[in-house]
């Protein structure tokens, strides 16, 4: 485990779990592991911060398998060195995506039912919190997809109460970049499951991250300036006082 505790990127994880209200005492947090970088490293971030912060909380790792044969073991053997239950749920979700329903942009499909999928497991473990790995990066093209495909502003939330199901979804990785994740991942030797989905890079999402990276030539600063947009106005309302 990657432990430098005064490091930059944890500072930033704290501040949004204590901005947004993402954690208290006794809460049992989900983390739902894909074996990706973001996922990997914010599992580390919270088993760190679950040894110097005064907050007392239980983390227990989730892992869907979607079908793709895809080989956890190093994640297991992770979750192991770290003293963290892991659990896999086995799913058909590739199978419905792509086998039965054919769907030609399957990614909001999948996403819905991973969703689904995970809260319902999280809940079955005795969870009341579910921690995702979404980045500044994710909440910043999830903006441009909801304005160029759907007319409309909106961002998912940093921390959301589903209330159908007496569950809370929150998101610590919103203040820190996708670019900064990748390097301490490689740094730290973090172990990372390679992603088998057929329609990886083939996305609208990866159109926009294109379109991100042209705008980035032009304007260095034109994240940081969405990032600030969101968090001022779609988020504005989710700050607590600190």
């Amino acid at each position: 485990m990657w432990r430098n505790y005064k490091h930059p990127m944890f500072t930033k994880v704290k501040k949004a779990m204590y901005k947004y209200n993402m954690i208290e005492d006794n809460d049992t947090i989900a983390v739902g592991v894909s074996g990706g970088k973001d996922s990997i490293f914010l599992l580390n971030s919270l088993a760190v911060l679950k040894e110097i912060l005064p907050v007392k909380f239980n983390i227990i790792a989730i892992t869907l398998d979607l079908g793709y044969e895809n080989d956890y073991s190093t994640v297991e053997k992770y979750c192991k060195s770290l003293n963290i239950p892991y659990h896999i749920k086995n799913t058909d979700i590739a199978k419905v995506v792509f086998d039965e329903r054919k769907e030609k942009s399957p990614c909001s499909l999948c996403a819905k039912m991973r969703r689904g999928a995970l809260n319902n497991f999280a809940k079955e473990l005795g969870c009341n919190k579910v921690a995702l790995g979404h980045h500044s990066d994710d909440a910043i093209e999830t903006f441009m997809l909801s304005l160029h495909y759907e007319g409309r502003i909106h961002c998912f939330a940093p921390s959301t109460y589903l209330s159908r199901i007496d569950l809370t979804v929150v998101r610590p990785l919103i203040f820190i970049a996708e670019k900064d994740i990748i390097y301490l991942v490689k740094k730290f030797d973090l172990p990372i499951v390679v992603n088998n989905c057929p329609a990886n890079g083939k996305t609208k999402r990866q159109e926009v991250k294109d379109l991100l990276s042209d705008m980035k030539k032009n304007n260095p600063l034109v994240k940081d300036h969405m990032l600030s947009a969101i968090i001022n106005t779609i988020w504005k309302g989710q700050t607590n006082t600190e």
